[in-house]
């Protein structure tokens, strides 16, 4: 007789550097950041004769490097000044939320761990920042011409511009695919929005929300490439200089790219030596794969615990700007993902979904943050998302569980004479764990 039981033990795990070469001067700020200006080695007989390399040519290769670098990222889609002013654009429409250290997160991670709350936000993520300065600027374009403002989106974004909307009394429009989860949907309509029910994906929801720009006037927000969301998604590093002024380390999760792009600029700007990655769940990596091609290419994916993060083809915007300010991307593997919603839970007492976990997720040991480099230091990362439906929660949970080796599924062969399974549940409570499930079969 084949007996198959899941348990759940009781005594769980306590938890600038210059080169000169061949008439050409290229000058490296950090790994994402490369520039390269020509000047001609033959010099004018009217100027002093210097040795080729000598101090006084390096030096004026260097400001002629940091002019052509300021000159560039001048022309990006979003640069600190936009950032400064979405800041004072929504300050008192959104929640300046707060950056608090973790003790026993840090202990667990080797470092100081900053929490950066932005799933406190009313509708429960930081897409509201962008959502409110983008229909802000809107209204300063448009003025009286302002029709409405239309997305596709399945959760977060969707929810920010419908409430913002609702707020500043600019019509708002969500069309939201067949799979977004009916709370959400729910919600959505409270806020005031009109919800379209469209499409068996995002990407068929998107292009039916296009569609109606045009037919009704509306104006499309995406919500994770367009700059004032970009600007918008800066302020949270704006705030984490304020409040952690000795950072050494941001860790930002990716999905569109517009969280990292913003928050690299702001971060980037005010504390050049600061670093900052980016965390994606293996399972989508399109940011990573638009780096290896040089430009945001589509990406296969597997679906994921982190399913805000799951956008197969990073934000072309987003990308230039992330590209110039970003340290390094890593992956983050779905039992850390499923790990870091357990450790939040248990540990902090917050419930924040899979991709707002996703930067604890890379910190934890096993992760693949987990290195030396990082042990010791101030890292803040910012928990953006608590929108995780109940069932889903559940799912999630019970995955962290395994991954943490503290729920186990096995066979067992028993015998058939009496008492044979109760020898068998005496054994594990001897051990001190308890069964959760049990499914005994007799026929095979």
């Amino acid at each position: 007789m084949v007996m198959i039981a899941s348990f759940m033990l009781r005594w769980g795990k306590a938890a600038g550097v210059t080169a000169i070469e061949q008439g050409r001067v290229t000058t490296t700020r950090t790994t994402t950041i490369q520039r390269t200006i020509q000047f001609p080695l033959s010099l004018s007989h009217h100027q002093p004769r210097r040795h080729f390399g000598s101090e006084a040519d390096k030096e004026d290769s260097e400001k002629k490097v940091e002019k052509t670098k300021k000159q560039t990222l001048d022309e990006l889609p979003i640069t600190f000044a936009d950032i400064s002013r979405a800041e004072v654009a929504i300050r008192g429409g959104v929640k300046r939320t707060t950056c608090e250290l973790s003790p026993f997160l840090s202990e667990v991670v080797g470092a100081n761990v900053y929490f950066k709350n932005e799933f406190r936000q009313f509708t429960g993520s930081f897409k509201e920042r962008g959502a409110r300065n983008a229909i802000l600027h809107l209204m300063r374009e448009k003025e009286d011409q302002l029709k409405g403002v239309i997305a596709a989106s399945a959760g977060n974004h969707a929810q920010a511009l419908a409430y913002h909307g609702k707020m500043l009394n600019v019509p708002a429009v969500v069309v939201m695919p067949t799979v977004a989860p009916l709370a959400k949907v729910d919600k959505c309509r409270k806020f005031g929005a009109r919800v379209i029910i469209h499409g068996q994906h995002i990407g068929e929801a998107k292009e039916f929300a296009e569609s109606l720009v045009e037919t009704e006037g509306l104006d499309y927000v995406n919500g994770y490439d367009d700059p004032p969301i970009l600007a918008g998604a800066g302020t949270i590093g704006v705030e984490m200089i304020d409040d952690v002024p000795d950072v050494d380390v941001v860790v930002v999760p990716v999905g569109g790219g517009g969280l990292i792009a913003g928050i690299s600029c702001a971060i980037k700007t005010l504390k050049p030596n600061v670093q900052v990655i980016g965390v994606e769940p293996a399972f989508c990596a399109s940011y990573t794969a638009a780096m290896k091609a040089g430009r945001p290419v589509p990406t296969p994916f597997t679906p994921t615990l982190a399913d805000g993060l799951a956008v197969p083809v990073v934000g072309p915007h987003a990308f230039e700007v992330a590209r110039h300010y970003v340290d390094e991307c890593v992956l983050s593997s779905e039992k850390c993902i499923a790990l870091a919603v357990l450790r939040l839970l248990e540990n902090e007492k917050i419930v924040v979904e899979g991709g707002g976990a996703a930067g604890l997720a890379a910190l934890l040991p096993g992760g693949p943050l987990d290195r030396p480099d990082m042990k010791g230091k101030n890292i803040i990362v910012p928990l953006c998302g608590g929108n995780i439906d109940t069932t889903v929660l559940g799912r999630v949970i019970e995955r962290g569980l395994a991954a943490d080796e503290r729920l186990v599924h096995f066979y067992a062969t028993v015998s058939d004479r009496p008492g044979g399974i109760a020898r068998l549940t005496q054994h594990l409570a001897e051990e001190g764990a308890s069964i959760k499930d049990i499914y005994h079969e007799r026929a095979w």
